[in-house]
Parts: C-alpha cells; structure tokens; sequence
C-alpha cells in the first residue's frame, strides 16, 4: 500500500561532508531503495551543498528525496540560522526534493503559511527529537508536531528500555502519517519493527549512522527484509546482554527468506528480563532465543517448560501459546551432542565442561544421558557441585586440570567471545592455558570469532578442535522447527554463516 513517501518504506540515509560522497552514496542505495534522506547539514560547507543541488538537478535520479538541514538544537551538524536553514531546504526543493524535514524547533517558530511558501511545492515533515530520552507522554509530542500542520510527522527518542522502544513504535497506531523513530540499543529491533506497527518509514544509513542504533540501509533491506513486514509478519527474536555479536538473526532471517515464511527476527538487548518479557507482547513477539545470561533465569517466568529443558534447568527457546503463554525448550542439548557424537564415542568417554551456565547445564545432561564421564569445572565451585548433582556428574578443581586427562575438553563459558559486529573483544583471551588442555578434542562453545584462542592453542598442541558453530548451527535448526513446524532449511543456514563468518576473518586479515 502506497504511503505518505511512496511505495517504499525503507529510508536510505545519505550523510557525508562532500556532494561527490553523497553521490557515490546515493547510487549506492539505489539498489536497495528509492526514498533517501539527504543530511544537508552533514556537507561542509555551502559550496558542497550547491555542487550537491546542481547533480540532482541535472540528474533527477529517480527516487523520493527528503531533505534535511537540522540545526545544532535539533540535534544536527548546521551551525546557521533558521533563516539560513530555510534556505539550504529551498535550494533542495529546487533542485527536486519532494520533502522536507523540518525540526520542531525550526517549524513551531515561523508560520506554516510562511514555512510552504518557502519550501514550495514539497511537503513537509515535522520531526520531534530527544537523544536524553522517551517523552512519558507521547501522544502529547505528536499533537504538538500536529499543531504546526505540516504534511506527516515524525518522532525519534531515545529509549532506555525495550518498554520505551514499544511507545515510541505506539505512537503511530492507525496512522499513516506518522514516522517513528526508537533510537539507541534498546530500540534496535525496534527500528525494524516499527514497520509492522505502521511507521510510514525506517531509517538505514549508506555510510555513516546519523542517530544511535541506526541500522545500516544494507540490514534493512536485506537481512530483515523490513520494506515487507506487515502487521501479519510473525515476530520471533534473540534476547540476551550481550547481544551485538550474535548471528541468530542471520541465521534464522536466512530459513525464513528460503521458506518463503512470513517471519521476521530480530535481536533484543534485555537487562530486565521481568521488563521486556511484558513488553514484548507490544511487539507481538511469538518465539524467543535465548542467550546469556538468561537461560536459567527465565525458567521462573514460563507458564509451562519441556520436561528435559524443566529438568536441565536451563531454556533457550521459548514459544509463545494462546493468550501470551510462554512454553520454554532446550535446543542447546541437541547442539552439544550433533556437535561431538561425530567425533567422538561418546559411552565412557570423559568430558570436562569448563562453566557451570546454561549451555554448561545442557551439555552436561546431554553428554551424561550418552554414557560419557561428565566433570565440570567452573569459576564458581558452588555452581559447578550444584551442576554435578543435578546431572550425575564430577566436580573437578580448576588448579587439577593440568594433571587430568580428558578425551574432550568443551568451553561452555562466553570467554573469547567478541562482538565484531558492534565494536572491540568483550570477552577475548582464552578460558584455559595450553598446559590445561590434556586431551583429543577441544570444543569451543563461541562461535564468533570461529577460531577463538582456545581453539588457536589447541591446533598449536596438535589437538582436535570443534567450532561453536557446529553447535550454534544443530541448536538453531531444532529452533526453527519448533517455532515453524517445518524442516529447517539446513544448508541455506549453514551457508549464510560461514560466509558471514568468512567475510568477518578476511576483513580482519585486511585490517592486520
């Protein structure tokens, strides 16, 4: 359905300080959208701004464009005055941009009459930012951008919850009018799902993010497919903190995308786990994974739990039911065994599991249940006894394990996980010594980066080694079945992660 800005629904976000990088930009965006917004404020100067003017002029590429020249209060880059500000937005409108933005702070202080005769012939979009915070009271914001009686109105706010990130996306309830905006990392899935509750737009950045948690255009288009949620689009996503470096959203967007399901998934960064999981029937969410740290958190807010998840003590997967009852699994137990019953014999083979966590608790049970020796060792001793009866398995000092012999060794702790995706190693280096690693296989629960140190000084001792993402593969093929009913498209998932994974290791060999 044809909306305020056109067909399309996704945004490109054009920013840069020289008219021949907007350029590059915008033909760059072309292939994946047709509406752009131009960061007039970004150029340096007015000279930039003109060169900008007479290629689109010239040109009249066929697309949406809506300028911007946002002013230092308004949250921009311009240093001008609101005169001068008017002025940059007619030269776009001369030089073709059917729209506007306009900062309320700009628009509620010159007459509407006076603001189109200036802006003449485009439409006019009235946009209401706060980078501190989510208004209490939202609809109070949109009547007031309304008051100034532009063409659509837009709200941008940061969020400093996921509750936040629900009213923001609220505000345009059964409006075609209104562009909604939730900005920082709680309002990440947001962006995306924003659509589904009836923003007229969404924003995606060429280049260069403009606001916090911006996605870039690429994210948007291809990987959540945003221009083609509708209200009917099932929700379903990952949770956890952290949460940046997680490939869930790659991997199941990809089942989706080859099962022609309509389906979107998207990642939450969760602090209060109580907090989102009210919020998130906002969302409509209707299937979660989950991650650190709450897997074993989460068994206290389920309405009912698989009989093997309620007895490992630990859920990764959770299916919402009729009337918001959430049912919790553990697909993590399948993941631990697919990943070494290859390899591996697993009846009377002895395996240390160094963590006591949530994946720690499914691979524990899992390996136990096959006949293996199970010891744990963790930074918590009380944890890792607790673990061992609740699974039938050893305990085993941490100062013991370079006098010890196993046939496996698997780190269930996020230790040398990094978030290469949203910034530097959070949890680099490696959880044990290579004097600690006496055995045949090593097992690495991080996925991400693919080969961590632990499994670089395992190869260095000519041991066996196990990716975490054989089992981050095998724990998300049972989770979309369960979520789906259907066969998980295997290889299209595998496919998608590998080469993510492989273009994340050239990049970083480039940067070397």
């Amino acid at each position: 359905m044809k909306g305020p800005f056109g067909k399309e629904r996704i945004c490109g976000v054009v920013a840069t300080d020289t008219a021949r990088g907007m350029r590059a930009q915008i033909r760059r965006g072309l292939g994946k959208t047709r509406t752009f917004e131009l960061r007039l404020d970004y150029l340096a100067d007015q000279r930039e701004r003109r060169a900008l003017f007479a290629w689109l002029g010239g040109h009249r590429p066929r697309a949406v464009f809506i300028a911007t020249c946002r002013r230092l209060e308004g949250g921009g880059l311009f240093r001008g005055t609101r005169e001068e500000q008017i002025g940059v937005l007619a030269g776009a409108v001369r030089a073709g941009c059917a729209w506007c933005d306009v900062e309320i702070e700009t628009a509620k202080r010159i007459p509407i009459g006076e603001l189109r005769r200036a802006l003449a012939p485009a439409r006019i979009l009235v946009s209401y930012h706060d980078f501190r915070e989510t208004p209490r009271n939202l609809a109070t914001v949109v009547r007031q951008l309304e008051k100034v009686r532009g063409d659509a109105v837009k709200v941008a706010a940061q969020c400093g919850s996921v509750s936040d990130s629900v009213r923001v996306c609220e505000s345009v309830r059964n409006r075609r009018d209104v562009v909604a905006i939730p900005m920082g990392e709680f309002g990440f899935a947001a962006r995306v799902l924003s659509l589904r509750m009836g923003s007229a737009l969404a924003y995606g950045s060429i280049e260069q993010a403009t606001a916090p948690g911006q996605l870039s255009l690429e994210e948007m288009s291809d990987l959540y497919q945003a221009g083609r949620i509708t209200r009917r689009t099932r929700v379903c996503g990952v949770i956890g903190d952290p949460i940046g470096h997680s490939l869930s959203p790659l991997l199941h967007n990809t089942a989706f995308q080859a099962r022609k399901f309509d389906a979107v998934f998207v990642p939450f960064l969760v602090r209060d786990l109580r907090e989102f999981l009210s919020a998130m029937k906002g969302f409509g969410v209707q299937g979660l994974s989950v991650t650190i740290p709450h897997k074993e958190t989460i068994l206290r807010h389920l309405d009912g739990c698989d009989p093997l998840a309620e007895r490992i003590g630990a859920v990764n997967t959770v299916v919402v039911r009729g009337g918001g009852r959430l049912y919790g699994y553990n697909t993590d137990y399948v993941g631990a065994l697919r990943s070494l019953e290859n390899r591996l014999r697993l009846a009377a083979s002895r395996v240390l599991l160094f963590g006591a966590g949530g994946a720690a608790r499914a691979a524990a049970f899992a390996l136990a249940q096959a006949g293996s020796i199970v010891c744990i060792c963790a930074r918590r001793p009380e944890r890792a006894r607790a673990l061992a009866r609740a699974a039938g398995a050893q305990t085993i000092a941490h100062a013991d394990l370079a006098h010890e012999y196993f046939d496996a060794i698997v780190n269930c702790t996020p230790i040398g996980m990094h978030s290469a995706a949203r910034g530097p190693t959070s949890r680099g280096g490696s959880p044990l010594t290579s004097a600690e690693l006496n055995c045949r296989i090593v097992m690495d629960m991080v996925y991400r980066p693919r080969e961590t140190e632990l499994l670089r000084l395992a190869r260095r001792k000519g041991i066996e080694v196990v990716s975490g993402v054989e089992m981050f593969l095998a724990q998300g093929f049972a989770q979309y079945e369960i979520w789906t009913g259907e066969r998980a498209p295997e290889r299209a998932m595998r496919r998608a992660v590998e080469s993510a994974l492989d273009r994340e290791e050239k990049s970083k060999q480039r940067r070397k």
